[in-house]
């Protein structure tokens, strides 16, 4: 396809790329322009990093210049007055980390040969010790628990699993979220409080999605229908699919998907936020599948006889995973039982998406 025709399309502007077919050849040139500018991006970081040659590279300052002199005095005496038990308590001091036992080994008989260590700088004397171990192994002298701490840090966090970041304090004031997830052909959602139990559990069909010319007006319509069902909430959180731009196969695909998330975000923060307090959060479909062992390598299986089995445990536990009044959980129960030729596997997402959002963010961070 020539990129004559890309050329008329970014004259026309936007309007011109949703007069096309989602599925179109013409939109192959805007992939391809895609694909080589996400590979010229990748390329030129991996340069940068590491095609430097070392002698170009930034001079490491002394280690004895990064410490005062109450800490190198602090972490020579520890260096050289401890016994081999109390210097294995040193991280990298023992183990395979990155420095394993030979090394360790190697550091006491350095110091049996060649006297206390006079200066920081000397440990790079000990054989295969570097710049980066030694100045690891100061730092965890003079703060052994910093370690441990910024490991509890990073397992609280909540960046990896959502965004935007939103504050842990903000998290613990949450009663309620919508859960929202959507496909080619339905918008479901599910309004889940945090006690897991569920107020509301809908989808909805949008049969206009990725059939034929599909115009800005039409999602608009679709997607405005679906926010104005939705209830009030603390926080709706989008489902962050995980596709890859690079699959020219599945490049229709993503389109729509963004497009969809990006008017949803727009559309639900207009419609609920309060006080320029932004209420629209997207969480990895990835995180989701993780935490229930839906994925196989990296693809992510369905989750549809979890959530039956979810709705079993509801009327037959004293203590449910989630909870539903009993009559609904049988009318549930008959609609994914049923015989169609499209399951619903968007509204079992919605739900399971709210429940590790409370399992993952919430509850496990105040147990």
């Amino acid at each position: 396809m020539s990129f004559k025709v890309l050329d008329s399309l970014l004259q026309r502007g936007r309007k011109g790329f949703f007069q096309l077919p989602l599925g179109s050849s013409q939109l192959q040139p805007l992939y391809l322009l895609w694909c080589q500018k996400s590979t010229s991006v990748a390329q030129q970081d991996s340069a940068d990093s590491s095609s430097v040659p070392e002698n170009f590279r930034e001079p490491k300052p002394s280690i004895d210049d990064l410490y005062s002199s109450e800490q190198k005095s602090a972490v020579l005496q520890k260096l050289n007055m401890a016994t081999v038990e109390e210097l294995s308590a040193v991280k990298l001091l023992r183990g395979r980390k990155s420095i394993n036992v030979i090394e360790y080994r190697n550091k006491i008989e350095y110091r049996n040969k060649h006297g206390p260590f006079q200066d920081l700088q000397s440990l790079l004397g000990v054989p295969l010790f570097q710049y980066k171990t030694a100045v690891k192994v100061c730092d965890f002298i003079l703060n052994p628990l910093a370690k441990e701490e910024r490991k509890e840090r990073k397992t609280s966090s909540i960046t990896k699993y959502i965004k935007p970041e939103i504050e842990s304090e903000k998290l613990k004031s949450i009663n309620s979220i919508v859960s929202i997830v959507f496909g080619t052909r339905k918008i479901a959602w599910a309004h889940v409080n945090r006690h897991l139990t569920i107020h509301e559990w809908e989808q909805q069909e949008c049969m206009m999605f990725m059939k034929g010319t599909y115009t800005p007006s039409v999602y608009l319509e679709e997607i405005s229908s679906v926010v104005s069902r939705l209830p009030e909430a603390d926080l709706y959180v989008l489902e962050k699919n995980g596709l890859s731009a690079l699959n020219a196969n599945l490049f229709p695909v993503t389109l729509h998907l963004r497009t969809v998330e990006a008017m949803l975000y727009a559309l639900i923060d207009k419609t609920f936020a309060q006080e320029g307090q932004h209420k629209v959060l997207s969480m990895a479909r990835i995180f989701v599948g993780k935490h229930f062992e839906l994925m196989v390598g990296e693809s992510r299986t369905s989750g549809i006889d979890l959530v039956k089995q979810l709705l079993l445990e509801s009327v037959t536990h004293a203590k449910p995973r989630v909870t539903l009044p009993r009559e609904r959980v049988v009318s549930y129960q008959n609609l994914l039982s049923a015989n169609k030729p499209r399951r619903d596997e968007e509204l079992c997402d919605s739900l399971l998406q709210a429940v590790a959002f409370y399992e993952i963010l919430i509850l496990n961070d105040n147990t």
